[in-house]
């Protein structure tokens, strides 16, 4: 699998509504799994299937930790987003409890990208098309 630039922006809300969101701002449908650690330690859960343009809601509520990890695949131009922070992953619905051993558990070993949310108790994050050369970027 190509990977895409990785271009995720993260911005605090302080609206009235608690909740970790991630918008796919891409022409293409994206498949998203999400990380974090809780009471119990650390938990990776996924897929949410997002369509181009559109916002899904991953954690509801409050935000339990501040920070969280996201993988995202590109199904129409086969990227991905992804980072330094590996985690269990599998192919169907998932939610895995702890991150060690992986690949002898069964799992695929998967790496994530680290949003750090400032303890803030809503967080949205945007998923854009890696910069095209000639508009300003590098």
């Amino acid at each position: 699998m190509m990977g895409l630039a990785m271009v995720a922006l993260a911005a605090g809300s302080n609206s009235a509504w608690a909740d970790l969101r991630l918008c796919n701002k891409t022409e293409s449908k994206v498949g998203v799994a999400i990380g974090y650690k809780d009471k119990e330690g650390w938990v990776t859960e996924g897929w949410w299937n997002i369509g181009s343009n559109s916002c899904e809601t991953l954690f509801p509520g409050a935000l339990v930790s501040r920070y969280y990890y996201i993988y995202a695949v590109d199904y129409d131009q086969l990227g991905e987003w992804g980072g330094r922070a590996f985690m269990c992953t599998r192919d169907k619905e998932f939610t895995i409890r702890g991150i060690e051993d992986c690949v002898a558990r069964g799992y695929e070993r998967t790496g994530f990208f680290e949003i750090d949310t400032g303890e803030q108790s809503s967080w949205t994050v945007q998923l854009t098309e890696p910069v095209q050369q000639g508009t300003g970027g590098r």
